[in-house]
């Protein structure tokens, strides 16, 4: 184009204006188009630049967010904001942490028929289920007892004939007497005025032997024995006293029979053997009055406590093993011979009676013993003990039915180890809860 400063020097003051404006006007052109093209070029680069970035953002915001989603995390179910990357304890309310469940699986199968149940009697759940098993065990239950007299072997020395207790021999309470041993000496009037008779007969009429012989017969009936009879013959004369024997061997209990003696609430203390007796010397008998109460100690028998759930299984006859407290070695085998039809005072316990001889074992009354039961082997249904809620006098399963568990009622016998048998009330393929207690 030549140079515009020489051109504008040649040509005429109003050309030269125009032409130099139009130079101007070009460079001025020339320069906003080198500065758009440096603005799209700076643009161009800084958009490379923000899209790398984000993409380099969005590349560690993905392998962020798919380690976050293989990392195990512990929450509390009851304060599900709690949140940790391992196990422990709630800080609220410190139960266990439990393992976050992402992809938990939706329960489909409720329906809304199943939530508008009873709250007492169903139960939407989802929990493991369980079903009877049918199996023929030997049951073996545990009891306590103790050792107790024999009452079949009780023996009574009674007063054939009134009168005073001249001299006593037992002096307390259970004390040991053997068959035949002398326990007292009575004066009796009437006693006296049998033997006169006989004597007068024996002196006037010796003749006459079946009034003799009636007359010693009276004095045998009256409590006298032979060789006192034999005495009295032989002195002629009559003895003032009589002497008492026991007709049996045995502990001596004294029968409560005495005048002013009450016999109401009167119990076998094995601890009072050296309590004195209420039968002192002097005191009056009558005719036919109970004195004492031999027990016979060779006989005796255990008194087993079985508990409610066990009562309607032990049965007459079952095997018994008894272990005795005192001496454990000497651990005997019987057989329960009664079970008593009835509860004792302030009990709640079925009481069973195991006869056994003590003459050798010599198991001391009042002694505290073990015994294990051995029940008849018999097949029956048997749940897990967990599968079966007691409500008290009623025990309960949970049928598994469609949407969840339904509360049902059943009959429960013998509870062994960690079964209890099924009487009644649930079929062989019924599904129950196998954990009844948290339904």
């Amino acid at each position: 184009l030549g140079n515009p400063e020489h051109d504008a020097a040649t040509i005429p003051g109003p050309t030269a204006t125009t032409v130099g404006d139009a130079g101007r006007a070009g460079k001025n052109t020339g320069g906003k188009i080198r500065m758009e093209i440096q603005l799209r070029n700076i643009a161009l680069i800084l958009l490379l630049i923000i899209g790398g970035l984000f993409s380099s953002c969005k590349s560690k915001n993905s392998a962020a967010l798919h380690q976050a989603e293989n990392k195990e995390l512990w929450t509390c179910s009851m304060h599900p904001e709690i949140i940790r990357d391992q196990p422990g304890t709630c800080p609220i309310c410190g139960m266990d942490l439990i393992k976050k469940e992402e992809n938990a699986a939706a329960i489909n199968d409720v329906e809304l028929n199943d939530l508008l149940q009873p709250t007492d009697r169903f139960v939407v759940s989802s929990i493991p289920v369980t079903t009877t098993k049918r199996s023929q065990n030997s049951v073996e239950i545990d009891a306590l007892g103790t050792v107790a007299y024999d009452t079949r072997l009780v023996n009574t020395i009674s007063a054939r004939i009134s009168g005073r207790i001249e001299k006593l021999y037992v002096r307390y309470r259970y004390q040991h007497v053997m068959k035949g041993q002398r326990i007292m000496d009575i004066y009796s009037p009437e006693l006296l005025t049998a033997q006169e008779e006989l004597l007068f007969l024996a002196r006037t009429d010796p003749a006459n032997i079946s009034l003799i012989n009636a007359a010693k017969q009276k004095l045998l009936l009256l409590g006298v024995s032979e060789s006192q009879l034999r005495q009295i013959v032989k002195n002629g004369k009559p003895s003032l006293s009589v002497a008492v024997y026991s007709s049996c061997s045995g502990h001596i209990h004294e029968a409560g029979g005495m005048p002013g003696m009450s016999t109401e609430g009167q119990k076998i203390d094995i601890s009072a053997t050296t309590e004195e007796l209420p039968i002192k010397e002097g005191m009056y008998v009558e005719k036919g009055q109970t004195i004492f109460q031999v027990y016979n100690v060779s006989r005796s028998w255990v008194v087993l406590n079985i508990f409610p759930e066990y009562q309607g299984l032990v049965k007459v006859g079952d095997a018994v093993r008894i272990v005795p407290e005192t001496d454990p070695q000497k651990d005997f085998r019987a057989n329960v011979d009664f079970i008593e039809p009835f509860y004792r005072k302030e009990s709640k316990t079925l009481t069973a009676r195991v006869y056994f001889n003590n003459t050798q074992l010599e198991v001391p009354v009042g002694s505290q013993v073990k015994a294990a039961i051995f029940l008849n082997e018999r097949a029956a249904n048997w749940l897990p003990k967990d599968a079966v809620l007691s409500l008290g006098m009623d025990k309960v399963v949970f049928i598994k039915t469609t949407g969840g568990f339904k509360a049902h009622k059943v009959e429960t016998g013998l509870s062994y180890k960690n079964e209890i048998q099924i009487i009644s009330g649930l079929a062989e393929t019924d599904s129950v809860a196998a954990n009844a207690e948290f339904l």
